[in-house]
């Protein structure tokens, strides 16, 4: 069993700031792939940022350099991971899911977000948060 539990998000000015936490513990895996995903209201939930166990992380084009994803690893079965978004822009409106799974290996890049694949369905995630909501607005 994989337990995630969201915390953060809420209602922000464009360009404003937000931070995401996730708590993410294990009764049995380690190693998984971390990350954070978006469903805007009529489309489909895709890839915000991933981080693999040695912390090291990617993120969709449309967020990079405004969104920042980090890890702690209290021990092998319990992260926390946090996503820093500074600069919203309305279009990051959405529910932001944290998810952990076993991941995808993309041609020799495991747990990396690929460009022009942006769809949650093709990255592996086998656990799923409950979704918190971030709305940008003036």
């Amino acid at each position: 069993q994989v337990h995630l539990v969201e915390s953060g998000g809420g209602s922000v000015q464009p360009g404003g700031s937000l931070n995401l936490s996730c708590t993410i513990s294990s009764d049995m895996y380690s190693g998984l792939c971390m990350g954070w995903f978006r469903q805007a209201p009529g489309k489909e939930r895709e890839g915000v940022a991933l981080i693999d166990p040695n912390g090291f992380a990617t993120y969709a084009d449309s967020v990079k350099d405004r969104f920042t994803l980090s890890k702690v690893n209290a021990k092998s079965t319990l992260s926390h991971i946090t996503l820093e978004m500074n600069g919203l822009k309305d279009e990051d409106t959405a529910d932001y899911y944290c998810a952990a799974g076993m991941g995808v290996n993309f041609g020799g890049r495991w747990c990396e977000l690929i460009a022009g694949i942006s769809s949650a369905t093709e990255y592996g995630m086998d656990y799923w948060g409950k979704g918190t909501p971030v709305t940008i607005s003036s």
